[in-house]
């Protein structure tokens, strides 16, 4: 199996021990061709075809691994979800939801249980048994698309941003909703590795609130203005940002915004200062290279595409033209006293470029205990170092290796 690692905060959080060489060195170890289904050709006489026919093939939407990093599985616009053993390479099993559809995959704490959002019929928030195909419990409530979910890194709870400008909280144990935050825009949420602290982020309006998970129905103790100067040299009045996705780092300090344009920001979760923006990737708001962006952002086919390594040193990122970038943040310097909102924040540019990626890079997301990377779009790809050696075999070795 892929190379296991030293302990990072305790015996329990093993993890692995990743540097700029073998990050530079990861190779598309195995590429699963067959990883979504192909969109059925339209009949002579249809009228219209569907937004994936239209846009291209269909992609894989959403990604997860379990706690351990033994399992991945995906979620995609074929309306299946598919279930990957990351010892051994190879696909387990394919289960369809047709009548709901599946996006958003996550492990619960158990490997034989994912909660997922749905993309059909309605925006009810399923529970499923991966061990017997049954849905364990439904959680109803959101009336618009659920465009971020996420589960509690120490108990059973879980959280829900949709469409409908509300934040959901849950609990495995019950179906209704313990907790509602009504927001005036679409907001994406994380919560913190200690699971005491959440993250909500609020379109069009440009701004993080934190929340103390035991006093949710206060005031956010915290609030982050995301502003970038620089975009009022491209354009004026300056393109909006839109956020995708949020998450923290390892040690809680950092928050990396994912967004649909051509870069991310790192924040500063203390005091909210910009600390960092991620260029050298082309956003995802695009299906197409060739589609030209327009004035009004849009969620478009990311938010899956951008995340922490586990020991939040790096960051990768999908790009619309399939290269994985990483950028290396182990230096980050902070800052300190009033924010500038005017003040610009240098861009910093990937380290490495990693090619072999077929297609947009739509979701990458870095195991959480081995040394392995899934991409996805069209295909789903899983990196490995590439060590001295023939790389094809080492490759093979090091995903039959238990």
């Amino acid at each position: 199996m892929p190379p296991q690692s030293t302990t990072m905060n305790n015996s329990d959080s093993s993890t692995v021990v990743l540097t700029t060489s073998i990050m530079s060195k990861l190779k598309a170890a195995k590429v699963f061709k067959t990883a979504v289904e192909p969109a059925a050709p339209s009949s002579p006489g249809q009228g219209s075809r569907s937004p994936s026919q239209q846009q291209g093939p269909r992609h894989i939407t959403g990604l997860s691994f379990d706690d351990r990093g033994d399992q991945c599985i995906t979620a995609g616009e074929d309306e299946t979800f598919r279930l990957y053993n990351c010892k051994s390479g190879k696909q387990v099993k394919v289960l369809y939801s047709k009548k709901y559809g599946v996006d958003l995959p996550r492990f619960t704490h158990k490997n034989t249980a994912i909660i997922h959002a749905s993309t059909k019929e309605d925006d009810t928030i399923r529970y499923h048994s991966l061990h017997d195909n049954k849905y364990l419990q439904y959680f109803k409530g959101h009336k618009g698309r659920v465009v971020s979910l996420e589960m509690s890194p120490i108990d059973d709870g879980f959280m829900s941003g949709s469409e409908d400008k509300t934040v959901r909280l849950w609990d495995l144990r019950s179906p209704n909703c313990r907790g509602l935050l009504n927001l005036p825009a679409s907001p994406v949420v994380a919560y913190d590795t200690s699971g005491l602290v959440f993250a909500v982020g609020v379109n069009q309006y440009s701004r993080i609130l934190l929340y103390d998970q035991a006093n949710f129905d206060k005031a956010p103790f915290l609030t982050i203005t995301l502003e970038d100067p620089s975009l009022t040299r491209i354009s004026y009045p300056p393109r909006a940002i839109y956020m995708t996705s949020l998450s923290f780092s390892t040690d809680g300090k950092y928050l990396l915004v994912g967004c649909s344009g051509d870069a991310h920001y790192v924040m500063d979760a203390f005091e909210g200062h910009l600390l960092a923006k991620l260029e050298g990737h082309k956003g995802l708001e695009r299906r197409r290279l060739e589609a030209q962006p327009t004035m009004e952002p849009s969620r478009g086919c990311s938010g899956e595409e951008v995340s922490w390594t586990p020991d939040s040193k790096f960051v990768v990122s999908g790009s619309l033209d399939g290269r994985i970038c990483v950028w290396d943040l182990s230096n980050l310097e902070g800052k300190q006293g009033p924010i500038n909102l005017k003040a610009e924040t240098r861009p910093l540019q990937p380290f490495a470029v990693l090619e072999g990626h077929p297609g947009p890079s739509r979701c990458v997301k870095f195991n959480p205990r081995l040394a392995m990377m899934a991409s996805a779009g069209a295909e789903l790809a899983f990196w490995l170092p590439d060590p001295t050696g023939d790389p094809e075999e080492v490759a093979k070795e090091l995903l039959k290796r238990r």
